[in-house]
């Protein structure tokens, strides 16, 4: 079954681009990123920006963009059963057109991958489309996904690892 991404959720004066790989079963369904009740972004969110993890949905990407954090993924459509990355069916991915939205978004200082598959999606087929200036104006900083099927990183851990993307919101 093909499946389809959720639209962005930034605002043009974003100064950081958290990019998934694709929302699983559960953010879909619901239409939320990161709406799996175990996946710690949004605990990882309320630890390094201060926003209520617990809030109604449109409050909590409302209190995100306010912090200067907009969200999208890098795969936009793809081919998957159930929720887990590897399960993407290779030649199936249609890419979200990130170096478009990157070019207008004046602020925007880095970008964060959440995950090894965001990672590797954006060096197929987001960076391959950035210009010399974008890139160099741009820190990209690979993140240990918040998936609850990354067991091995607790809370703790991954906010140690993505502290320094929070810092450069002010950068």
């Amino acid at each position: 079954m093909t499946l389809q991404g959720l639209p962005p959720a930034v605002r043009k004066d974003a100064r950081v681009l958290v990019l998934g790989s694709m929302p699983g079963e559960a953010s879909l369904r619901l239409g939320q990123y990161y709406g799996h009740p175990r996946n710690r972004f949004w605990p990882l969110m309320a630890a390094l920006y201060g926003i209520d993890a617990s809030a109604p949905y449109p409050q909590r990407i409302a209190a995100l963009n306010e912090a200067g954090v907009g969200l999208w993924d890098v795969i936009g459509q793809c081919v998957r059963a159930g929720s887990l990355d590897s399960a993407i069916e290779r030649g199936s991915e249609i890419a979200n057109p990130i170096a478009v939205l990157c070019a207008q978004l004046p602020e925007l200082r880095a970008i964060g991958l959440n995950g090894g598959k965001a990672a590797q999606a954006f060096a197929r087929y987001a960076a391959p489309e950035m210009d010399a200036a974008l890139e160099r104006r741009l820190a990209i900083v690979g993140l240990p996904s918040t998936s609850p099927a990354n067991a091995s990183y607790a809370l703790p851990q991954l906010q140690s690892a993505w502290a320094p993307l929070a810092a450069r919101r002010s950068a």
